[in-house]
């Protein structure tokens, strides 16, 4: 006999519908809980293997059931009180989980502390469910793995058709976990494109938010001037709600202190449907010929999007430039400064731990091949000839030019130019750009190719935009409507 689970339990719900269930008494954060690991359980292994979640949390249960005895006992905490997350597994918790950025060598390394929005997290009253699968080190192993592959974590695959499918990363677990129903929320990383490709890819929502805004403490890192945590989901309601749970300024991370007057403890205020009536959005059409031809680019269906938001109201202004968008950006940034973050990151790691440099990593890996380098680790190898100081003249050009391209004679001349609101690229290109920037992107989807493949569009905006990109994101959501949820069998 099977389990039977509550009636109010499907796939698709959303943060509000579970708050007022659970006020009302038709469900439990234990049901809700349970019903996700029950869809881990059925459709992340078997047949079609998913593999999005990595590590699951041995306390979600009773996470969940004090906080349903909290709730009777002294009302809700607010809008995520009860509500399952799954995290990146780059993302530290002091709990009986590992966090390893998929890596073998990190297997059993457990966080000292909750990184800081994970203490939000759990201050708000979320169950942190367990750790999504990512591209190993968030990409910085080797140039020919897949994305989605870790050494520990396996493959991840796109759920919306065949295993071909580009699941896209370095966030692949978080956005393919709540594109398939195994959690309400997820939280996913990113550098360049690493929240906003895999959401576009999987047909979610994803924040990339100012970095600075949410704090980088906590977080594997992989560059210090780019990193950062953001919420995905598949609503941009519901993204809005988690990212207003995870702000604020933290003593250990002076990114955070900028932001001070431009957080928002609650983005929800911005979901206004009639948020793009009067909005001026400029569209980018000049990417190179290579996208256009390729697979991720669907004309008829960017064409919709900008018929939808004229329809809303939207002005659109195409042909935009943005000057710098096609220059040969240099690679300096992340190059140094994954070996640099990463070395001070394993340098800390208890003595009982196998690594505790980059070289360590890399002679750990050599020594267990047959699991560890699937794809090698050319860019590991590569980035440990770079010196450990941060002074090299490469990195400092690389740094300030990187900043003054993307920023003055990008993004910000562009917005200033055509005096815009925000930016919109089809699938992810502008990721580049806005990360070297520091500047905020969603992601949201617009429907499917005729092979069912997810297509997608980006809005991005100057710093700490985040609340002009929410309101045109959402409005353009309730006026297409397109998201469909993936079959799983």
């Amino acid at each position: 006999m099977g389990m039977k689970f509550n009636s109010f339990l499907r796939e698709e719900l959303s943060v509000i519908d579970i708050q007022i269930a659970m006020e009302h008494g038709e469900i439990t954060s234990k049901e809700l809980t349970m019903y996700y690991l029950h869809r881990i359980a059925k459709y992340d292994q078997d047949g079609q293997r998913i593999n999005s979640m990595l590590e699951i949390n041995p306390e979600a249960i009773f996470i969940a059931e004090a906080l349903d005895e909290e709730r009777q006992v002294k009302g809700a905490r607010g809008p995520l009180h009860g509500i399952p997350v799954v995290l990146k597994d780059n993302i530290e918790t002091k709990d009986f989980m590992h966090t390893s950025a998929g890596v073998i060598a990190l297997e059993n390394y457990v966080a000292e502390q909750d990184a800081f929005l994970v203490k939000k997290l759990r201050e708000a009253g979320a169950v942190i469910l367990g750790k999504a699968n990512m591209t190993e080190l968030a990409n910085g192993m080797s140039s020919t793995m897949w994305a989605g592959y870790s050494s520990r974590g396996g493959q991840t695959l796109n759920p919306y058709g065949d295993p071909e499918l580009y699941v896209g990363g370095s966030s692949s677990g978080s956005a393919v976990a709540v594109a398939s129903n195994f959690a309400v929320l997820s939280i996913g990383t990113e550098t360049d494109a690493s929240i906003l490709s895999p959401a576009i890819q999987n047909s979610v929502v994803g924040i990339k938010p100012t970095v600075g805004l949410i704090s980088r403490r906590g977080l594997i890192p992989f560059t210090y001037s780019q990193d950062t945590a953001g919420p995905m989901a598949r609503t941009v309601t519901d993204a809005a709600i988690l990212l207003g749970a995870l702000t604020g300024v933290d003593k250990d991370d002076i990114a955070t202190y900028k932001s001070e007057r431009r957080i928002h403890q609650d983005y929800s205020i911005f979901l206004d449907a009639t948020g793009l009536k009067g909005a001026r959005i400029g569209v980018y059409t000049n990417a190179s010929k290579t996208f256009y031809e390729s697979e991720e680019y669907d004309e008829t269906l960017f064409n919709n999007v900008i018929q939808v938001l004229r329809e809303q109201g939207a002005v659109i202004i195409e042909d935009i430039e943005i000057p710098s968008f096609h220059r040969d950006w240099k690679w300096g940034v992340p190059q140094y400064e994954l070996k640099h973050s990463l070395n001070n990151f394993l340098v800390n790691l208890p003595s009982h731990m196998p690594v505790h440099s980059l070289a360590d990593l890399i002679q750990f890996n050599k020594c267990s091949q047959e699991k560890t380098l699937k794809y090698g680790q050319d860019k590991l190898e590569l980035r440990d000839k770079l010196p450990n100081t941060l002074r090299d003249p490469d990195y400092l050009n690389a740094k300030l030019e990187d900043l003054y391209f993307s920023q003055e004679q990008g993004i910000d001349y562009t917005l200033k130019k055509y005096n815009l609101d925000a930016i919109m690229f089809p699938s992810y290109i502008g990721s580049t750009i806005s990360a070297k920037a520091g500047y905020p992107s969603i992601a949201v989807p617009a429907g499917y190719m005729k092979n069912g493949r997810p297509f997608g569009v980006t809005l991005a905006g100057t710093a700490f935009s985040e609340d002009v990109l929410i309101k045109l994101a959402f409005s353009y959501e309730q006026a297409s409507k397109l998201r469909k949820a993936p079959e799983l069998y």
